[in-house]
């Protein structure tokens, strides 16, 4: 059974996350998350959890001591879209 998600890839009931379906999604887009990766989801997640928003990306390469050169080489995009849509954030806006 697909995911339900958004024109965007992110989830439509971001209540049911976990990192199984964390790592569906991912794998749907043809993505390999590496452990990495996982733990800046996890650190977003947890960012979110505290602050109610997803973070500008200067903020959170400070938030898990990363710098955002490193963050946009990893994840080949602009990395706070791809960590908001697999930790089941909702999709942020504006310069992130």
């Amino acid at each position: 059974m697909a995911l339900e998600r958004t024109g965007n890839g992110y989830l439509v009931d971001p209540t049911i996350w976990s990192e199984g379906i964390m790592h569906e999604m991912a794998n749907e887009d043809g993505m390999k998350l590496t452990q990495s990766m996982v733990n800046q989801i996890v650190a977003a997640r947890d960012y979110y959890a505290k602050y109610s928003s997803v973070p500008p990306i200067r903020k959170f390469a400070k938030y898990v001591g990363i710098d955002k050169k490193i963050l946009f080489k990893e994840w080949l995009t602009g990395p706070m879209k791809p960590i908001t849509k697999y930790g089941g954030m909702p999709q942020p806006t504006g310069c992130v």
